[in-house]
């Protein structure tokens, strides 16, 4: 893939046909999105791959909060991934003070370049993702078996696409650039 292209041509799949991601496929992903950059190269992002439709099926109907169109998405979709992050590495000091101002926002950051990786490791290898942030944290943490230490950042579903969605209009460079 060129660099350039998964940017401009990923989109968010809500249409996945029934075929099955294989493990190997989804090793070669997390293989891919490890390299994403984190804070003091902690490399606290976790990834539970759930494929056990039972198991999906729990976290639509109980941990999205009745948000119909995650339970559609999580239920489409052949894959749910479950991302979390290890808590209080990411913009913290070792003796578990924040190291900056800005406290565990390095921990949603780390977590979204993180997403993006897998997102775009994903898009290489011709399937489509959907990243959801509305949910119940502690019932995805029990239905999934997170543990205490670890914080739930997104659900991504995951498979091959049964859709191309066009590209959304974008702001102008003027609008979302400054230059001093």
């Amino acid at each position: 893939m060129e660099l350039l292209k998964g940017i401009k041509e990923r989109r968010s799949i809500r249409r996945y046909k029934s075929d099955k991601v294989s493990k190997e496929t989804i090793e070669k992903i997390i293989d891919n999105a490890r390299y994403a950059p984190s804070w003091k190269n902690s490399q606290t992002a976790r990834y539970t791959i759930i494929t056990d439709e039972k198991v999906k099926a729990d976290i639509a109907e109980n941990a999205t909060m009745n948000f119909s169109k995650n339970m559609n998405n999580i239920n489409s979709a052949p894959v749910l991934v479950v991302l979390s992050t290890v808590d209080k590495i990411s913009g913290y000091n070792p003796d578990g003070t924040a190291a900056t101002p800005m406290g565990g926002h390095w921990q949603s950051f780390d977590a979204g370049i993180a997403c993006e990786a897998f997102c775009l490791s994903a898009y290489e290898y011709g399937l489509g993702t959907l990243i959801m942030g509305i949910f119940n944290e502690d019932k995805v943490k029990e239905i999934a078996d997170i543990p205490d230490s670890e914080r739930v950042s997104a659900l991504i579903a995951l498979g091959y696409p049964d859709e191309s969605p066009r590209a959304p209009k974008r702001k102008e460079i003027s609008e979302i650039s400054k230059f001093i």
